[in-house]
C-alpha cells in the first residue's frame, strides 16, 4: 500500500472511531445546576458566550469548507460533515443553554456568511495543484483551533471547579473537552501526511498565506478580537502567553518552519494572540500587561 493510501486508511479508521466512541453529548446527561449564578456569570459568562458562539458557527464553517475545498478527499468530508459538525453543534447548544440559565442573553452566531478571503481560496482550490495549498491551510487552521480549544477548556474546567460548580465542570465542560483532542488528531495526521507531498513552491505559498491570514479562533472582526482577549485574560493565558502559543504552534513550526533554527513559535501566531489581549485592554482602558508577559516568557 502506498504512503498516501496508508494515510487515508488511518484517517478513515480514526474518523469512524471518533463517530462511534464520541457521539454528540446526550442532553439527558447534562446537569445545568449552578449554585451561585451571579458569581458564575460574572466570572465566566463572557467566556461561555464566546465559546458557544464559536461552536455554533460550525454551520458557517462547513459552508466555508465547501467553498474553499470544492473537491475534498472523502475522508475530509466524512469528518467535517458527519462527525465534527454534529459534535460541535451540540457543544454550542449546551453552552448557550447554560449561559441563558444564569441570566445571560443567548449567543448570536453568524451561521451563513462566507468571507471574501474564503471565496478567493475556493477559486484557487479549483486549480489542481493549488487545492493542496488550501487543504494544508485548512488542516493548519484546524490544528490551531482545536489545540486552543483543548487548552481553554482545561483552564475553564479548573476555574469552574474552583468556584465549586461541580455539576457544570463534570457534566458540561469535561465531556466537551474530551471530544476536542480527537479533532486535533485528525488535523495533525492530515497536515503531516499532506506536508510530505507538497512541492517547494506549494510549501512557500502555504507559509506566505498562513503568515498573512492567521487569526485566533472565532475572530472575524475587531470586536471579536477584543472578546477573545477577554477570554484569554479571564483564563490567565497572558501570564504565560509564549508557552501557550508554542504549544499551539509546535506541529505547524515543524511542518513549515523547521529550517528556521531557534524559531520556537511562528511570529504571526504570537502576534495574533498578543493583539487580542491588547484589544481587550484597550477596550476596557486597562494598563497593558505586555511587560509582565515578556518577563514570564523570558
Amino acid at each position: 500500500m502506498t504512503r498516501p493510501r496508508l494515510l487515508e486508511a488511518r484517517l478513515a479508521e480514526h474518523v469512524e472511531k471518533l463517530g462511534a466512541e464520541h457521539p454528540p453529548i446526550d442532553l439527558a446527561s447534562v446537569d445545568y445546576t449552578v449554585r451561585d449564578p451571579n458569581t458564575f456569570s460574572a466570572r465566566f459568562g463572557h467566556v461561555l458566550d464566546y465559546m458557544a458562539r464559536v461552536e455554533l458557527e460550525v454551520d458557517r464553517n462547513v459552508l466555508e469548507l465547501m467553498t474553499m475545498l470544492p473537491d475534498p478527499p472523502e475522508v475530509d468530508r466524512r469528518f467535517y460533515a458527519d462527525v465534527w459538525q454534529p459534535q460541535e453543534i451540540r457543544h454550542g447548544l449546551i453552552l448557550d443553554e447554560l449561559q441563558t440559565r444564569v441570566g445571560r442573553p443567548p449567543a448570536t452566531p453568524d451561521t451563513d456568511s462566507v468571507s471574501a478571503k474564503i471565496k478567493v481560496l475556493g477559486a484557487l482550490g479549483r486549480i489542481d495543484k493549488l487545492q493542496d495549498v488550501t487543504r494544508m491551510l485548512y488542516y493548519l487552521t484546524g490544528m490551531a483551533t482545536e489545540r486552543s480549544a483543548v487548552l481553554a477548556y482545561n483552564l475553564l474546567h479548573d476555574g469552574v471547579r474552583e468556584l465549586g460548580e461541580t455539576a457544570v465542570s463534570d457534566t458540561i465542560v469535561a465531556p466537551i473537552r474530551r471530544q476536542e483532542p480527537g479533532h486535533y488528531a485528525f488535523y495533525k495526521m492530515s497536515a503531516q501526511g499532506l506536508a510530505s507531498q507538497l512541492a517547494p513552491w506549494q510549501r512557500w505559498l502555504v507559509r506566505r498565506l498562513r503568515t498573512i491570514s492567521f487569526s485566533p479562533v472565532g475572530v472575524n472582526n475587531p470586536e471579536q478580537l477584543a472578546d477573545f482577549g477577554d477570554l484569554m485574560l479571564t483564563l490567565g493565558i497572558p501570564d504565560d502567553l509564549d508557552s501557550f502559543a508554542e504549544t499551539i504552534a509546535r506541529v505547524e513550526r515543524e511542518l513549515l518552519w523547521a529550517e528556521e533554527k531557534g524559531l520556537r513559535v511562528p511570529p504571526y501566531i504570537v502576534a495574533g494572540f498578543r493583539s487580542a489581549v491588547e484589544a481587550a485592554q484597550a477596550r476596557s482602558g486597562e494598563r497593558s500587561l505586555e511587560p509582565r508577559v515578556e518577563r514570564r516568557s523570558a
